[in-house]
C-alpha cells in the first residue's frame, strides 16, 4: 500500500482547518471566520459547526494558497529561507497532487473534471503558464489563475443545505420532531456521489433503502433518542454530535466516521471505522482494516457485526466488501493517551444480543455474513437452552386454563415493565406504520 507523498502533505497541512487559537492577533485568522456564515436546513447560521461550512473551506484554501504551493516545489524552486521566487515552477506532479483539494468545469458545464486536467487545456495555459518545453507552472501565474477561479463547492455540503432537495423521511407531526430536516443533492449534482444530509431527527425510527442513498456520501448531524435504519450500499457516512440512538447502516464501500457522540450503537459493514471524541458508544462491525481510534474517546465497545437484512450481502459485492479479513477485534490507537488502554474494551458475550432488523425486503441474506466468533455464539446458544428449558417447564407445568392466563398476564406485566425500563418501548411504537396522511415523501 502506499500514498501519494505530495497529495499526503496537502492531507497533513489541511488538518489546520479545525486549529483554534486563542492567540489570532498575533498568528492570523483562525479557520473557520466569523464572517462568513453558511445557511442550515432552518435557514439560520450554521457557522458554529464548521465542518460543514464550504464557505469557510474555500477561505481557507484561499488565504493558504501561496503556502500550499510552495509545499509542493521542488527544493531547487526555493530559496534558501523556503519560499518561492517569480521564477519558480511548479510541476505537472504538484498540479495533479493539488487535485486532491480542487476541481472544476469548463463554461460553468455540468462536467467536472479535476485541476491538472484543467490546467492543461490549451485555452487556460495564458493564464497559469503552462511551459509545453519545461511541462511546468510558472509559480505567480499559477497562483493568481487559481485564485482568480476558485469558488465554493457548488455541490457541498452549504449548497446541499439551502439548495438541495427536502425528504420528508421523518414523520412531520407536531411537537419536537418539527425540526428534523433531511436534504439530498441528487438532482442538481453532475455524475459524482450524491450526497444526503440528515439533522436534528429526534425520537423517531427512520428506515430508508431507496436509490437516493446508493452511493451516498451521509452526513448525519445532531439526532437525538432515535432509530436510523439507511439499508442500500453507501459511500461514506459521517456521524457527529448525536447522543442515545442506534444507526443500522447498509454497507460502506469507503469510511464511517463517528465524532463527539454520546451512547450511540452503530452497526455496519465497513471498508474503515474512525473514532474520535466519543463517550459510552458500542460498534458491531465487520471490516476488513483496522478500527483507528483518535483522541478523546471514553468508554468504547467493540463487538462482531450481529445483524443482517435480505439485500446485505449483495450489497457488500456491490461495495467491494467480504467476510474476510475481519478486524473488528484489532483497533489501532492512532492518538495513545498517556499510554492508557482502558477506555475501550471488547463486548463480553455475556452481553451480546443479535439484532434483528424489523423490515422486509426481498434478497437472500438469512443469516449474519461470516457468522459470529465462537465465544460469542456459545454465549448466544447457551442462552437459547435456557429459554428451551424455561418453555419445557412451563408446558409440563399442568396448570389449569384460569393458571394458564393468569400465568400470561404476569409474564406479560413483567415483559412490559422491562421494555419501559429499557427504553424499548420507545423503539417498538415508533416501528407503528404512520396513520395515513401523515406527510412522508419517497425517495
Amino acid at each position: 500500500l502506499s500514498v501519494d507523498t505530495l497529495q499526503f502533505l496537502l492531507f497533513l497541512y489541511i488538518q489546520q482547518v479545525n486549529k483554534v487559537s486563542l492567540r489570532t492577533s498575533l498568528i492570523g485568522e483562525e479557520w473557520p471566520s466569523l464572517r462568513t456564515k453558511s445557511p442550515s436546513l432552518t435557514g439560520k447560521s450554521a457557522s458554529e459547526n464548521k465542518n460543514w461550512n464550504d464557505q469557510d473551506h474555500r477561505a481557507f484554501v484561499q488565504s493558504h494558497l501561496s503556502d500550499m504551493l510552495e509545499l509542493l516545489l521542488e527544493p531547487e524552486q526555493l530559496t534558501a529561507s523556503s519560499h518561492s521566487t517569480h521564477s519558480s515552477l511548479v510541476s505537472y506532479e504538484a498540479v495533479h497532487a493539488l487535485s486532491f483539494l480542487v476541481e472544476g468545469t469548463v463554461s460553468k458545464s455540468r462536467m467536472v473534471h479535476p485541476l491538472h486536467e484543467l490546467a492543461l487545456w490549451q485555452p487556460c495555459h495564458a493564464r497559469n503558464g503552462y511551459s509545453k518545453v519545461s511541462k511546468a507552472f510558472s509559480f505567480p501565474k499559477l497562483e493568481s489563475w487559481l485564485r482568480s477561479c476558485l469558488t465554493t463547492n457548488p455541490f457541498g455540503m452549504t449548497a446541499c443545505l439551502k439548495s438541495g432537495k427536502k425528504l420528508a423521511w421523518a414523520q412531520q407531526v407536531e411537537g419536537t420532531t418539527r425540526r428534523a430536516k433531511i436534504a439530498c443533492n441528487t438532482r442538481v449534482v453532475p455524475e459524482v456521489f450524491p450526497m444526503v444530509i440528515m439533522s436534528q431527527v429526534y425520537k423517531q425510527t427512520l428506515a430508508k433503502s431507496s436509490d437516493t442513498l446508493v452511493g451516498a456520501h451521509i452526513r448525519i448531524h445532531r439526532c437525538n433518542e432515535s432509530f436510523i435504519y439507511l439499508l442500500s450500499p453507501l459511500r461514506s457516512v459521517t456521524i457527529e454530535k448525536c447522543r442515545n440512538s442506534t444507526f443500522v447502516l447498509g454497507p460502506v464501500q469507503a469510511s464511517v466516521h463517528v465524532h463527539s457522540c454520546d451512547n450511540v450503537k452503530v452497526i455496519v459493514v465497513c471498508h474503515r471505522l474512525c473514532l474520535s471524541s466519543t463517550s459510552g458508544c458500542t460498534f458491531y462491525i465487520l471490516t476488513p482494516t483496522q478500527p483507528l481510534i483518535l483522541s478523546g474517546n471514553q468508554a468504547v465497545s467493540f463487538a462482531p457485526f450481529h445483524t443482517h437484512y435480505p439485500m446485505l450481502e449483495d450489497h457488500m459485492a456491490q461495495v467491494g466488501l467480504a467476510t474476510l479479513p475481519n478486524y473488528w477485534d484489532s483497533p489501532m490507537l492512532v492518538c495513545k493517551e498517556s499510554g492508557d488502554m482502558s477506555f475501550f474494551r471488547l463486548l463480553p458475550p455475556s452481553d451480546f444480543y443479535t439484532f434483528v432488523i424489523p423490515f422486509e425486503m426481498e434478497g437472500d441474506t438469512t443469516e449474519t455474513p461470516g457468522g459470529l466468533p465462537h465465544a460469542y455464539q456459545k454465549a448466544l446458544s447457551q442462552r437459547e437452552q435456557k429459554v428451551q428449558i424455561w418453555q419445557k417447564t412451563v408446558k409440563e407445568a399442568g396448570l389449569t386454563k384460569d393458571q394458564r392466563k393468569q400465568f400470561q398476564m404476569l409474564v406479560e406485566n413483567k415483559f412490559y415493565e422491562w421494555l419501559v425500563q429499557t427504553g424499548n418501548r420507545e423503539q417498538l411504537d415508533s416501528l407503528v406504520p404512520p396513520a395515513v396522511g401523515s406527510k412522508q415523501a419517497a425517495g
